[in-house]
């Protein structure tokens, strides 16, 4: 999973091993004072987790990487 815009990372709702699926919250993301779920995009293990709360972060930037 990819940044989709520059900002701040404010929750990190996932961690490490964990199931997820398709449009569970992983992160939550803080630009321009409004907060940006970031979702799964299929279902999957949560391989890893890049980033971590309060980080600023880039368009583009790799928050996690599911499997």
């Amino acid at each position: 999973m990819t940044c989709p815009l520059a900002g701040s990372v404010f929750k990190v709702v996932t961690s490490v091993g964990a199931s997820v699926q398709e449009g569970d919250t992983l992160m939550i993301l803080e630009a321009m004072k409004m907060e940006t779920p970031i979702t799964a995009p299929c279902a999957g293990t949560v391989k890893s987790v890049d980033v971590a709360q309060g980080q600023t972060v880039n368009e583009g930037q790799v928050l996690c990487t599911l499997g």
